[in-house]
């Protein structure tokens, strides 16, 4: 039997070594390596979303790939795609890092440098494990694989321009369609959606910042199921806990959540932080939601720049979502589009806050009248962003949703990027939204 390997090695040098010895391995296919952590995510998401059969049996992972750690990195190709046998290969042979690798879901480690008996014997024992899962997997079990659900975070461009409401309603959407949708709450200080929800649970996304493993029975202790279908995950009760919620937890809480439901809809509020930047980072689709006013448009262009200058998110990457719209306002969908560099939505919000606030005020924003012209606008939003389930009809929303634009929004980034810097300073509230 062929083996296919992919091996993911940043230094030049060291892949060619790498190269040079795969390719004397009987029986192997060795392709040709990635240079980051980055693209080695996106090949195997583009392979799993063909066949869970095209993805490699092993990937090799070098000590100084970047930009994320090689640990951290196994870890979310283990998460992401069970069936793939990770060996890592490294200088360093010590009892710590031999115990890290294997709690990170390593299936072995090659020492520096190089041998070709060391190297044939990982990988045929990382093949033969693999070729094991997969035929577990095809016997019918209910094993999640493949690229993971779709994630979308959605960030205000400044607080109060509708964030959170317009995440409710994208997750109510996609949960109407048939999705299984977890809705996470990220604006970690100041996060409402227990209050928008009439919500009141003690477990939040801190009970999980400092766990390792994530496994599936302590992510549905986490976890509070809406009456209406919906999973949250919510902000910590006291605001200052939210510091405890890193860039690295963040990953691994989306990677988790990524790997048991079809749809995540994560608020990332209006405030940056490490947590929420990594979000971010991960989602298939950055909505990033403004008003059509100067202030909140200029709002929205002072975080793409800074998304550009941190490499967390390209302009042309990232979805606007006008809300509040008026037909005789100055500030117009294209001039947006044009000040930020960003693709906007072609739903636009209206401005109809009296219809909301009977529901914001009772805390039963998911009770919003289905003849409401703000959910009708965010339910076809839903449709456009490709959260919907195709040919899924809304008789909630009072009508049918948008047909699914065919992954005019889907870009999975995969959920690995550079080490976040640390933001400071509180999180703006998002007032009436």
């Amino acid at each position: 039997m062929t083996t296919r390997i992919l091996p993911a090695v940043g230094d030049l040098d060291a892949a060619r070594s790498v190269t040079t010895l795969l390719s004397q391995l009987p029986d192997a296919e060795p392709a040709t390596p990635v240079g980051d952590s980055t693209q080695l995510i996106d090949t195997l998401a583009r392979l799993a979303g063909e066949a869970l059969d095209e993805l490699p049996e092993v990937v090799l992972v070098h000590e100084r790939i970047g930009p994320v750690p090689a640990l951290e990195l196994i870890r979310e190709v283990s998460l992401r795609f069970p069936s793939v046998g990770v060996v890592m290969i490294t200088a360093d042979a010590s009892p710590g890092l031999f115990a890290a690798a294997m709690d990170s879901g390593a299936r072995g480690l090659v020492t520096l440098p190089l041998s070709y008996e060391e190297l044939a014997n990982r990988v045929q024992a990382a093949a033969q494990w693999s070729t094991g899962v997969r035929r577990h997997l095809s016997s019918g079990n209910d094993v999640f694989t493949g690229p993971g659900g779709t994630v979308v975070t959605v960030t205000g461009a400044k607080g109060g321009v509708g964030a959170t409401v317009t995440a409710i309603q994208l997750a109510l959407a996609a949960q109407a369609s048939g999705n299984s949708v977890a809705l996470v709450d990220m604006d970690l200080q100041t996060g409402d959606i227990a209050s928008f929800l009439d919500v009141q649970f003690r477990r939040s996304l801190v009970d999980l910042a400092l766990i390792t493993d994530i496994s599936p029975r302590v992510l549905s202790d986490a976890v509070f199921s809406h009456s209406t279908g919906l999973a949250l995950l919510l902000a910590p009760g006291e605001g200052e806990r939210g510091e405890e919620v890193t860039d690295r937890s963040a990953r691994q809480i989306v990677s988790a959540l990524r790997s048991r439901y079809e749809i995540v809809v994560i608020d990332c509020g209006g405030q940056m932080n490490g947590a929420n930047a990594a979000a971010i980072e991960m989602a298939d689709v950055a909505l990033l939601v403004t008003t059509p006013d100067v202030v909140a448009v200029r709002g929205a262009k002072r975080i793409v720049r800074m998304w550009e200058r941190l490499q967390i998110r390209k302009a042309e990457e990232t979805v606007t979502l006008v809300n509040r719209f008026t037909r005789n306002t100055e500030i117009q969908p294209p001039l947006i589009q044009k000040i930020t560099g960003t693709r906007v939505a072609s739903a636009a919000v209206p401005a109809n806050f009296k219809e909301l606030q009977a529901c914001v005020d009772a805390g039963r924003l998911h009770e919003l009248d289905a003849k409401s012209t703000v959910k009708q606008a965010l339910w076809g939003l839903a449709g456009e962003l490709g959260i919907v389930k195709e040919n899924a009809t809304t008789k909630k929303a009072g009508g049918a949703l948008a047909k699914r634009n065919s992954g005019t929004f889907k870009n999975d980034r995969g959920s690995i990027g550079r080490p976040l810097r640390r933001w400071g300073g509180p999180a703006d509230s998002e007032g009436t939204r």
